[in-house]
């Protein structure tokens, strides 16, 4: 399988040079020059465990020796503290996905874990280093720190949105003092990170002279692993219920998550309804609604990691909504960047995507959820988790079962917790260790060329 762009500017590649590259060079996303069917493969996949799973999944998309793949693979779900990586929790008419089981208790992990064992096998075949600039909405950040950190042939540098991210997100990320580690505080929002990190990758020279790589989900080696536990929540779930076919809800805002749902049913997963939920930053709920996206100013809400209006895989959707056409992305793309805005309206008065349903879910629904979820069922979920619970439970339907995905663990938005509750629920050793940690970051402008000059001496 090669690598293609989504602007159609760069020449196919293979998997590991995708995988270093990042954003292509033409500043579009890479994606693969076909989505594999994995229909056949569903039968024999359903009784795997999940290391041999995403083994399976994802080695569709690779071009790894087969034993070298799976030891890594194995290797980077060793760190995980439930035995099934990702289970699945009946929580009345929703099965919660947990997603919170490894070092930095978030969704993040699933991805990174790997994307860290993979960046350091490719770079020790070339003999080769790599500087990551990643950007942060909360918790992308701990996750890539924890899968890099330590790895004598990467350095990172994350960027996240100065006092917009919880303090335990923010001490998670700044306690590691590793030399390796550098932790940039700018005065902006994130989609200010994610434009810097953009304008970098944007500029090629320093871009090569910086030898700059990137574990943010314009990295398709970092959406890749998100695939897997759509397939592996879908088996355990119709296996319970009995169901032919199930719907998922997808707390999102940089439709990272999501799209890798979308690329599950397009590989013949049988999800019949893809949620998509989004707090008061509802672009893409609006998308969907309407069929024109325009993003607005975000606002900071009680679920920070979907704080985002410009949702960067968004271009992947419409490069496969536009038939895989990168001359329409390109004009989609350009029209955004001169109006403010763009258009995709269905031709007919249909929905603008019959496997996807979006809602938005508030800071007041969010928080009542949080209540009567705990007081209903005992469950506590964090506030990312409550937005895609809150929209499920608008979308369900008894024959086909509904999976929410719960993206991070409720301690690590404590305040919020005892806000919603009353009480002092949220509470996890790993982050309670934080306290009185020594942290190191330095504060910088949402500049570019600031960040640029602040790698530069570094590198």
């Amino acid at each position: 399988m090669n690598y293609v762009s989504t602007r159609g500017g760069l020449a196919p590649i293979g998997f590991q040079d995708a995988v270093l590259m990042g954003l292509s060079r033409d500043g579009g996303l890479i994606v693969p020059d076909r989505i594999p069917d994995a229909s056949a493969h569903l039968a024999a996949w359903r009784a795997l465990a999940y290391p041999e799973l995403a083994a399976a999944v994802m080695g569709l998309f690779a071009d790894l020796p087969v034993a070298e793949w799976r030891t890594l693979v194995a290797r980077s779900y060793a760190a995980f503290r439930h035995p099934d990586i990702t289970p699945v929790v009946a929580v009345g008419p929703i099965h919660i996905l947990e997603l919170s089981h490894g070092p930095s208790l978030a969704f993040k992990d699933i991805a990174l874990q790997f994307l860290g064992n993979l960046f350091d096998f490719i770079l020790s075949r070339r003999d080769r280093r790599l500087n990551v600039v990643a950007a942060t909405s909360g918790d992308t950040g701990s996750a890539a720190i924890q899968g890099l950190r330590g790895k004598p042939r990467l350095r990172i540098f994350v960027m996240y949105p100065h006092g917009r991210v919880s303090p335990i997100q923010e001490a998670q990320m700044t306690s590691v003092l590793d030399g390796n580690v550098f932790n940039l505080a700018i005065e902006g929002a994130f989609d200010d990170c994610q434009r810097i990190l953009k304008e970098l990758f944007n500029d090629l020279a320093f871009r090569d002279r910086a030898c700059l790589g990137s574990v943010n989900s314009i990295n398709w080696a970092r959406l890749l692993p998100q695939v897997v536990y759509y397939f592996y929540a879908a088996f355990r779930v119709m296996e319970r219920t009995g169901a032919r076919r199930v719907r998922f809800a997808v707390p999102t805002g940089n439709f990272g998550d999501i799209f890798a749902g979308y690329l599950a049913a397009r590989m013949g997963l049988p999800i019949a309804r893809l949620v998509l939920a989004t707090n008061e930053n509802d672009v893409l709920a609006r998308f969907y609604q309407t069929g024109v996206y325009h993003p607005m100013p975000a606002r900071p809400t009680i679920s920070p990691s979907m704080d985002i209006q410009v949702a960067s895989n968004f271009e992947r959707y419409l490069y496969y909504r536009a038939g895989e056409d990168p001359g329409r992305v390109l004009r989609l793309m350009k029209d955004l960047a001169a109006r403010g805005r763009m258009e995709d309206r269905p031709a007919g008065p249909g929905p603008v995507d019959p496997l996807i349903v979006a809602g938005t879910a508030g800071t007041s629904d969010a928080l009542a959820t949080i209540r009567e979820c705990h007081e209903r069922h005992g469950y506590l979920l964090d506030p990312h988790g409550a937005v895609g619970v809150c929209v499920a439970s608008r979308h369900l339907d008894p024959a086909e079962p509904m999976i929410s995905l719960a993206t991070a663990h409720p301690a690590k938005f404590a305040e919020t917790i005892r806000r919603a509750t009353g009480r002092d629920l949220a509470h996890h050793p790993a982050l309670d260790s934080l306290q009185g940690l020594p942290t190191r970051r330095d504060l910088l402008p949402a500049e570019t060329p600031a960040v640029r000059d602040y790698i530069a001496a570094r590198v």
